[in-house]
């Protein structure tokens, strides 16, 4: 299975779903090797209108499709989905992705067979920019030239990595899940004072923006650690040492680590809740 001649099918036409298409489009991949399906035609209609890609509003029709099927559902309905199509999926035995966030591989197993490939992804909002981050683990049945394809399809809409622990899905959750929300608090905050000192509410959005965007550039492309990074903008005495010394003085460091403590523990309760359903 070769990324550009595979086939693929997402159940679930929603954000995500046209984000990760759009990523694959952009990487080469025909549109008449990309299906969606959806209870809502007027939304397949606006994909196959935008994107030029088939779509149906039968989930079956998706899987008979399907080398590599993506199930972007919201994980409370996701077994009411696949069980009208487990059979089907069974005799098509795609490698199946999920990405919805507190449904465990058991669960997926049981629920379309446990000898079916399978991979969980916790992909994040980032993607609808092609600058998503995604934490992908596999089941013993995906095959290594399989993980492969499923790396690059991820890799289309950001930067994806394999765990090798499905408990590290809850770290990814707390770190590039739940991490977007993070940066817009931050951005947000800095936004805030710019225009309390003085600055235009747009000037001072577009500043804090470039700036977290210009910084995060530079760690991506820079071999200095991001603690290394800080010292080398921190003059002694300037501005900046200064403000470091106020985040500091404050606890920020213990701050983002017990809010991040926080989301792998809810991302765990999350799974015990599906999982037990």
């Amino acid at each position: 299975m070769q990324f550009h001649e595979t086939k693929i099918s997402f159940i679930g036409a929603g954000n995500m779903a046209s984000a990760i298409i759009e990523g694959l489009l952009e990487k080469g991949l025909a549109p008449e090797n990309i299906m969606a399906s959806d209870p809502s035609q007027d939304k397949l209609d606006a994909m196959a209108q935008k994107l030029g890609i088939k779509v149906s509003m039968q989930n079956k029709a998706a899987v008979e499709f399907s080398d590599v099927l993506v199930l972007c559902v919201k994980p409370q309905v996701l077994e009411q989905v696949i069980e009208p199509i487990s059979s089907v999926i069974a005799e098509r035995s795609p490698v199946v992705v999920s990405i919805a966030a507190g449904i465990e591989m058991n669960s997926l197993e049981r629920w379309l067979g446990s000898d079916l490939p399978i991979v969980r992804c916790m992909p994040n909002t980032p993607a609808q920019v092609l600058e998503g981050a995604s934490g992908l683990f596999a089941n013993s049945h995906v095959s290594a030239q399989q993980k492969a394809v499923i790396e690059a399809l991820f890799s289309a809409i950001g930067y994806a990595t394999w765990v090798d622990q499905e408990s590290l899905i809850h770290a990814v959750t707390a770190l590039s899940g739940s991490g977007p929300a993070y940066i817009f608090l931050m951005i947000a905050e800095m936004a805030k004072t710019g225009e309390e000192l003085g600055l235009d509410a747009h000037a001072a959005k577009r500043l804090a923006a470039q700036t977290v965007l210009g910084a995060s550039k530079m760690v991506l492309q820079s071999e200095l650690a991001p603690q290394q990074l800080k010292q080398n903008v921190m003059s002694p005495g300037g501005t900046t040492e200064r403000a470091i010394g106020v985040f500091e003085s404050e606890g920020l460091g213990s701050i983002v680590n017990k809010a991040m403590h926080s989301a792998a523990t809810r991302s765990e309760e999350l799974a015990a809740l599906f999982g037990g359903k």
